[in-house]
């Protein structure tokens, strides 16, 4: 007799897990905005902003109530979004130093910017239509 083993459906998130997502979307959206109408840059807004850095360590204090749900992949991108944007300007602060490698960091400036657009606007709207991300 051999033992069948159906797929589990992921439980489903804890409501307070689920606020606390949409809250760090929120929190990085603001601090993209700010740096599109202010003086800062959308990536310095991004990686040095109160609002992402809030955003962050909500991530990491409330990671634990959305294990084993469609919701902690949610967690991982947006905590992913954080540390590869930090990455991304480290580079790009290393290429400004050198006189050659500053076009190529305003560039890297730009793309990334544009990409945290992207990540955070992909990952709010899957998160609306309770569908887990995919890292």
């Amino acid at each position: 007799m051999t033992a069948s083993n159906p797929e589990r459906e992921p439980a489903e998130p804890l409501p307070s897990a689920l606020t606390v997502a949409n809250v760090v979307y929120a929190l990085h959206a603001a601090a993209i905005v700010v740096g599109l109408i202010g003086s800062a840059t959308v990536v310095g807004s991004f990686v040095g902003s109160v609002p992402s850095i809030v955003a962050v360590i909500l991530n990491y204090l409330k990671q634990r109530d959305a294990r084993g749900t469609w919701l902690e992949s949610h967690y991982r991108w947006q905590i992913r979004t954080f540390w590869y944007a930090i990455g991304w300007v480290l580079l790009a602060a290393v290429l400004i130093l050198t006189l050659i490698g500053i076009p190529l960091a305003f560039a890297i400036l730009i793309g990334v910017s544009i990409w945290l657009v992207y990540r955070i606007a992909r990952g709010w709207l899957r998160l609306q239509d309770r569908r887990p991300m995919y890292v």
